[in-house]
């Protein structure tokens, strides 16, 4: 008899403890439906902005395109000035904007990064200076 009172009491025990860790889980369960909720409000609400942004950008281009002032792609790789900032880099480096020599070319523009080169010469080659 008592031993059947000790298992009672130990399943008393374990039925309170599963009930307490099945309300925990409920909780748990709430604040994440809750948190889901808010995510899904969130990712609306920039949705809806980048929405209303991409709808802005458009309507912008629409208007340049409609005002003229998109310069189509073939006139500016016809280009054939450069601009100023570039022209005085290149004068510091001691190159001759007349006539541009490959071998001068390069040896002005070995100071600069790569991506600074390739800049320089593709604003020449749009300028029509190298070939």
């Amino acid at each position: 008899m008592e031993m059947q009172m000790e298992i009672n009491a130990g399943a008393e025990t374990t039925l309170e403890r599963l009930s307490a860790a099945a309300a925990f889980l409920e909780q748990a369960l709430e604040r994440l439906s809750e948190r889901q909720t808010q995510a899904e409000s969130t990712i609306e609400k920039i949705a809806a902005a980048l929405e209303a942004k991409l709808a802005a950008a458009a309507t912008k281009l629409t208007e340049l395109e409609a005002s003229g002032r998109n310069i189509p792609h073939e006139v500016t790789n016809g280009r054939k000035t450069l601009p100023a900032g570039m022209i005085s880099m290149l004068a510091k480096q001691g190159v001759a904007i007349d006539s541009i020599e490959a071998g001068a070319l390069d040896a002005a523009l070995t100071s600069l990064s790569i991506e600074q080169r390739i800049a320089v010469k593709s604003q020449l080659l749009r300028a029509g200076m190298l070939a």
